[in-house]
């Protein structure tokens, strides 16, 4: 039986081995314009006519003796395949980074592709590709410019005629663009990244929440097209529970979900033109050193930009990071952030907190984003050290920026259309029959009498009500069944602005749905990941509480008892000012 033709990808990270990847096997692997996007191996299928030919994706690695934790995975698939194909991916500008991984890979079938040349030979560089193959005693192939097919048959050819590398000098071959940081780049790593930054997020969330502004007004007509065309259609169904059914159990709730899809992708497409554009890469460079104050690293940036589009997606890239203590802390951090499935929550709430909810959907995510620094704060460890290659700043290109934003609203309108409406029929068929299966009122429902108890849950927030505690119970699996169970049961969220502020804090900072524990399960441990999702949820029951408090004048409380731990924490931080010199007389102390 012939041996199945297996070829690995491998080269250092941002070289394009994902997209190379996503090109041979029609797959759809992540791929971005920073370091890191690629943190566990991912396998797809090569074909072309009669042929076949597995590929694997390998995260991004400089040398064999590795640091970070992709890095091990990568290694250690390298010695388990030993007899395997490499396809070395590296950027033309990047070659000579490469080199050291090309000696170590002396001993194995080696095809060089090279990606980025367009972009390499603007900035000056030049690269003669036959004296290059001659050089290296191996196929070369510029993967620039070529259709599907002829790059697929190009890679087949090449890995028949695979060989080992032989010599390793460049010159007269290969001139690289001058060295040097653009006006640019020396512009944005200097400093202005992060005011830029803040300045780009807030016309963001401008322009998705204001009223009257794009997003609004996307929301406002998916809105009425499930709240009255679909509904109008459905009042004439004769049957009541079919009736009530649709109206209730689908338009009511699932429609109150969907409509908010426009404000969702105008994050993601933040978030894509963040990383396409090359600024990502940057904000971590220029926050390391913010970040090294709380025990991280620049790169706990990725991660955490990551948690505004999911959580456990984000929780997966902190494999990133340099060791296991930085991910655990980074892995604590996130279910503060607040992802897109507590979009529909915040601005469900919102509207019943303040006149306009832009103001409340704002505050939410500043306050979600202080909590996670404060959790990275509190867990401070030593200083982390901060290695990591500049993405090329480039424009976003349409076509990928088109294609990302409908692969991630595709995902959540599945998500919406399968998990989603699953939980609310449930929720519906167990809200609107009694044991005997007659239809009846909420109150004496089945979910009534089974989580009637619940309603002591919530009350000291101002909610001693069942349906409350359940929708917001609900958000353990997914947090858009909050929304949805709020629409489903009252319409509108029917307590005063206190309780809308507390019930939202509770859902910024309770624990993750069942994706992200299960992310953070596979990465630290199911062990771990369950103590984290107890305790965090435990901790946003006293939060919501506290809120409530504060929000119905218990203000003026809370500070008289916090002054007794604020003198405390004064005359602790004044005495640990006072040391000891050490070998002199211990009775001269000094500050």
């Amino acid at each position: 039986m012939a041996r199945t033709l297996r070829l690995l990808l491998v080269g250092n990270p941002n070289a394009g081995k994902s997209t190379l990847f996503n090109r041979l096997t029609e797959g759809h692997a992540r791929v971005g314009n920073w370091h890191g996007v690629t943190v566990g191996e991912k396998a797809g299928l090569l074909r072309l006519k009669e042929e076949r030919a597995e590929v694997y994706d390998l995260p991004g690695i400089y040398s064999l003796d590795t640091m970070s934790m992709e890095e091990k995975i990568t290694r250690d698939l390298l010695a388990t395949h030993g007899e395997d194909t490499v396809l070395l991916v590296s950027e033309c500008a990047g070659l000579m980074r490469a080199v050291g991984l090309l000696k170590s890979l002396s001993s194995r079938r080696v095809v060089l592709v090279l990606t980025k040349k367009k972009q390499f030979q603007r900035a000056g560089g030049k690269i003669d590709a036959e004296g290059l193959k001659k050089e290296l005693g191996v196929p070369v192939i510029f993967s620039e410019g070529m259709k599907k097919n002829a790059l697929k048959r190009a890679v087949f050819d090449a890995a028949e005629r695979a060989e080992r590398p032989k010599g390793f000098s460049f010159s007269g071959i290969y001139a690289p663009p001058k060295e040097g940081l653009s006006k640019a780049d020396r512009l944005l790593t200097s400093g202005v990244c992060v005011p830029l930054f803040v300045a780009f997020l807030l016309l963001v969330f401008f322009l998705t929440f204001a009223p009257s502004m794009p997003g609004d007004s996307m929301k406002g007509a998916v809105s009425r097209f499930f709240g009255e065309t679909l509904a109008g259609l459905a009042e004439g169904i004769p049957s009541p529970a079919v009736k009530s059914l649709v109206q209730v159990g689908i338009l009511r709730s699932l429609g109150n979900v969907l409509c908010f899809v426009p404000q969702i992708a105008l994050l993601y497409l933040f978030l894509i033109l963040l990383d396409e554009s090359g600024m990502m890469s940057r904000l971590a460079f220029v926050t390391d050193g913010f970040f090294s104050r709380l025990g991280l690293s620049g790169r706990a940036v990725f991660s955490l930009l990551m948690g505004f589009g999911c959580t456990a997606a984000a929780v997966l890239t902190t494999r990133g990071l340099d060791d296991k203590r930085m991910q655990r802390r980074v892995a604590l951090c996130l279910p503060y952030i607040p992802c897109s499935a507590k979009l529909p929550v915040f601005l469900t709430l919102s509207a019943a907190m303040f006149p306009n909810p832009f103001l409340g959907v704002v505050g939410l995510y500043a306050l979600g984003i202080a909590i996670s620094l404060l959790v990275a704060r509190l867990l401070r460890g030593e200083r982390a050290k901060f290695l990591m290659e500049l993405a090329p700043l480039q424009l976003p290109r349409p076509i990928f920026v088109l294609n990302a934003l409908l692969f991630q609203l595709k995902q959540f309108i599945i998500k919406a259309g399968t998990v989603i409406l699953a939980f609310f029929l449930c929720s519906w068929l167990l809200s609107s029959f009694d044991f005997s299966f007659h239809l009846c009122a909420v109150e004496e429902s089945m979910l009534a009498r089974i989580c009637g108890g619940l309603k002591w849950l919530f009350a000291p927030a101002g909610m001693n009500d069942w349906r409350i505690a359940y929708a917001a119970l609900s958000g353990l699996v997914a947090k858009e069944n909050v929304a949805g169970a709020i629409f489903l049961f009252f319409g509108v969220f029917p307590y005063p602005p206190a309780s809308a502020a507390a019930l939202a804090v509770f859902v910024l900072t309770c624990s993750p749905c069942v994706s992200a524990i299960a992310a953070t399960a596979r990465e630290l441990g199911a062990r771990r990941a369950l103590l984290y999702a107890a305790v965090q949820t435990g901790s946003a029951l006293l939060l919501c509480y506290l809120t409530y408090f504060v929000w119905k004048g218990g203000i003026v409380f809370l500070l008289l008892a916090a002054l007794p731990v604020a003198a405390f924490l004064l005359a602790r931080s004044a005495l640990e000012g006072i040391h000891r010199r050490r070998r002199d007389d211990p009775q001269k102390l000094h500050r």
